[in-house]
């Protein structure tokens, strides 16, 4: 079919592609940008793990994707199925073709819950849940609190997931409720398929005096890779002298995070690099083949965390590039690889994980993040929700005040759960 075309257009109407647009706009009103999206909502995922803790009310993530876009941006409702970018084409389900001067490809991440054996068909139901999904999160308190004793396991994937913090998360909660209320669990399980807990090593030490503060046991290189729902199995596998090994594991509640990776239609596309993300370069988000693509967020190859901390941060340089590009001139917007992760080590304390590329700790206060603090836990909880829907979403950009820590590698004796 013949091609509309307008001078932008993002895929992708969460985090990311809202803010770029609202910015853009804000920046120059008349500017024709088309938001692609068929989704009906739009979600405040960051509070998924409040809400799964019983700290947070699930209806408060949830508004209306049409209430959330700005003013002036058109909406189109429709799958994006294929990019043709030496034609400067989108492709969509309904058969038409998009055309662009610029595109920015926002959509996110795709939880693969189907990798997993038996895990679609277990979720929701015989203690299994995840806060990784809107209708799952408040089953997740259901099982925390109605939880008597017998064994707890929480699992993550190998590879690049949102927020990487948000597994420990669910099991910090949970075990602070049950040791509040004197449950004591026969054992608490934290199965991760990576070698690290935490992959900046400055916050993973502590995160590990953490897991045994609550006498739990964080198990790595453990793959979830199958669910038998209804015998409360979970199958672990990992390499041993070479060799895959299984392990059938019996939980009585067991939370599980899926693989993740870029939506099939972005994995699929000549848009990206050998791992299946958008192939941009990390400073500019610019392609580095197209250069009138860009892209940033989750789906994006940017070698930091997924968060929406790293929005926050990737937005105004992408908004800046953009324009300067549509203008002819020379990008001048550099993006340092911060991002953010609150890992809520209790209800009501956070430990903030701040930093650039490479690990490089960076501070918004100059104070030794590792500690969990009640503050941290009022921004998480109270701040950051009203920020949300009120400052990033609408194009307004903060200055970034981070800056480079040198903290001493002793940790402090502070940390505790």
């Amino acid at each position: 079919m013949s091609a509309s075309k307008h001078t932008v257009v993002i895929i992708g109407g969460g985090t990311a592609g809202i803010s770029v647009a609202a910015g853009l706009l804000r920046r120059q009103p008349t500017l024709d940008i088309a938001i692609v999206d068929p989704a009906e909502f739009h979600y405040y995922q960051p509070a998924w793990t409040l809400v799964g803790g019983g700290a947070f009310d699930i209806s408060r993530t949830q508004r209306k994707l049409a209430d959330v876009l700005p003013h002036g941006a058109k909406h189109i409702a429709q799958a994006v199925t294929g990019f043709d970018p030496d034609n400067n084409q989108v492709e969509l389900a309904n058969g038409r073709r998009l055309g662009y001067d610029f595109l920015v490809v926002a959509a996110g991440i795709q939880l693969n819950f189907g990798a997993i054996k038996g895990l679609p068909e277990a979720l929701g139901k015989n203690g299994v849940s995840s806060n990784y999904r809107y209708d799952l999160a408040p089953y997740t308190w259901e099982l925390v609190k109605n939880f008597k004793g017998g064994k707890a396991v929480f699992s993550q994937p190998a590879g690049a997931i949102k927020c990487a913090g948000a597994p420990q998360k669910a099991m910090y909660l949970a075990a602070d409720y049950w040791r509040n209320n004197g449950v004591k669990a026969e054992s608490i399980q934290f199965r991760n398929g990576g070698a690290v807990l935490f992959s900046v090593p400055f916050y993973a030490q502590a995160l590990h005096r953490v897991v045994e503060s609550y006498g739990a046991k964080a198990q790595l290189g453990d793959n979830l890779v199958e669910v038998r729902g209804a015998e409360k199995i979970a199958v672990f596998e990992r390499l041993q002298d070479g060799e895959k090994v299984r392990e059938e594991v019996p939980y009585d509640l067991l939370h599980v995070v899926p693989p993740q990776s870029a939506p099939d239609f972005i994995r699929q596309s000549v848009l990206v690099n050998a791992e299946g993300w958008v192939d941009v370069d990390q400073h500019s988000l610019r392609h580095v083949r197209y250069s009138n693509v860009f892209s940033l967020g989750d789906c994006s190859s940017l070698p930091t965390s997924k968060t929406a901390a790293a929005v926050k941060a990737q937005s105004p340089v992408l908004v800046n590039n953009l324009l300067e590009a549509l203008q002819g001139l020379q990008i001048s917007g550099r993006y340092t690889g911060y991002t953010a992760c609150p890992v809520t080590t209790s209800r009501g304390k956070v430990m903030l994980a701040e930093f650039t590329y490479a690990g490089k700790v960076a501070t918004t206060l100059p104070i030794d993040s590792r500690i969990p603090r009640k503050f941290y836990w009022f921004l998480k909880r109270t701040v950051l929700p009203w920020f949300y829907w009120n400052v990033l979403l609408r194009g307004h950009f903060v200055p970034e005040i981070h800056q480079p820590r040198d903290f001493p590698e002793a940790l402090p004796e502070l940390i505790k759960a």
